[in-house]
């Protein structure tokens, strides 16, 4: 029997993602856990992988369109099968044939266009979508593909002013990036002579419009800030045996296998929270309950465009260095290249926010719901340190703990920073 793909749900607070693209084309045969399609969220554009293996015998919904989470989207099934969509509870969702689950476009954007993928091939002439609110309420009729309207909010270009080469006039990727070098570049201003007068041009301002990311931030970030009451612990580590034992670690293994102060840290605060696993928890308000975690997963922030994400390095406390470092530096290259999986980007239970390699002293984060704390890293700095009543240099770090205050108080805090100093500063205990 054909089996269902639903939408998934790639984090607690998703309601609904965009179908971006999809990888596997009806009728094309899909191993188990290969890429089915690509999934836009408020965080990033996701490869969702498929639980089944088969033919893709039917897609329920189109590129571009907003799913809510937990509908089904595609059916995976034996080659030559037959689709039968009341036989699967499908009826209601997928109406008389092949009506998508999705949210429908508002009733005065009705007239339908043709369909195109995210690398905007032409799509056949008998497929079309619903325009999608923001599109519809473009003016003059502008179409425009997903990837080329979210290049053009990058850009900060008018869509009015791009002539599109998709069908019927819409606009696709390759018509923004002639645009874009079409336009005029700004060139070097000359060196004023002396004793003259620059006529300064009057300075437009530029009004960008946030990206989901950004959105998805800011409200977490709000709702974080105002509802979770934060209270802050510092503590100045002696880096001078870690950085010593990472270089000497670092001569002997390959460039992937290289380990980074970062590296070191994840592993530290991992084993520290097996000590204080209060700290390794998230509160549950509905039930007034802490659930302290049995796995530590440790999250990473890492920066991309228009916004920071955090990939999950899970089971942190019982993996080898060499493997947290490959592990990290691979999900953070899926990160950077827009091929995100959604493990790697759900279900820390802890995070970790590095701003040292910008020569950062020191910084305060704000912790990610519903996790119960967060380590902000600053830069490993050489110093003038007193040692027995010399003026000595040394390497020192700060780091800052936030905590919820409803889950746990200032000294477990503390004791926690403490702890992780045992690691930091006795470094050899990480490899043992």
């Amino acid at each position: 029997m054909a089996d269902v793909v639903s939408m998934p749900k790639l984090g607690f607070d998703m309601a609904e993602g965009t179908l971006v693209r999809w990888v596997r084309a009806e009728g094309e045969t899909i191993a188990k856990s290969s890429v089915l399609a690509e999934i836009e969220t408020d965080k990033a554009t996701v490869e969702v992988e498929s639980a089944y293996e088969g033919v893709v015998l039917r897609q329920l919904v189109k590129e571009g369109d907003i799913v809510p989470v937990n509908t089904p989207i595609a059916i995976i099934g034996a080659a030559g099968e037959a689709v039968d969509l009341k036989a699967l509870g499908l009826q209601a969702a997928a109406g008389a044939e092949a009506a998508p689950a999705a949210v429908s476009a508002p009733a005065k954007a009705a007239e339908t266009r043709p369909a195109a993928s995210i690398d905007d091939k032409q799509a056949p002439r008998d497929v079309f979508i619903q325009p999608s609110e923001e599109e519809a309420l473009m003016p003059e009729g502008v179409r425009v593909s997903p990837l080329a309207r979210r290049m053009a909010k990058e850009g900060g270009i008018d869509l009015r002013k791009v002539k599109g080469s998709g069908p019927y006039g819409r606009i696709v990727k390759a018509d923004i990036e002639a645009y874009w070098e079409a336009a005029p570049k700004v060139e070097e201003r000359a060196v004023m002579p002396a004793g003259e007068t620059v006529r300064l041009e009057r300075q437009v301002d530029q009004v960008v419009s946030l990206s989901r990311l950004r959105s998805a931030i800011g409200r977490r970030m709000v709702e974080a800030k105002q509802q979770v009451p934060h209270f802050y612990v510092t503590h100045e580590y002696n880096m001078t045996a870690l950085m010593a034992l990472r270089k000497q670690i670092n001569g002997y293994v390959s460039e992937q296998e290289k380990i980074s102060v970062n590296d070191f840290i994840v592993k530290a605060a991992a084993l520290a929270l097996r000590v204080f696993p209060n700290l390794n928890a998230s509160l549950d308000e509905k039930k007034n309950e802490v659930v302290r975690h049995g796995s530590i997963h440790v999250g990473v922030a890492v920066a991309v465009e228009n916004g920071l994400l955090t990939v999950v390095c899970r089971e942190a406390d019982r993996k080898p260095l060499r493997q947290i470092a490959v592990e990290v530096k691979a999900m953070v290259g899926r990160v950077q290249a827009g091929k995100v999986r959604p493990e790697d980007i759900e279900g820390s239970t802890f995070s970790t926010s590095n701003l040292g390699m910008f020569d950062v002293e020191h910084f305060i984060a704000i912790i990610n719901p519903p996790e119960a704390a967060i380590l902000a890293i600053g830069s490993v700095k050489e110093v003038p340190v007193v040692e027995n009543g010399e003026v000595k240099p040394g390497m020192r770090m700060k780091a800052t703990l936030s905590v919820d205050h409803r889950v746990s108080d200032g000294v477990e805090a503390a004791r926690f920073l403490q702890e992780l100093a045992k690691y930091l500063e006795e470094p050899l205990r990480l490899l043992v």
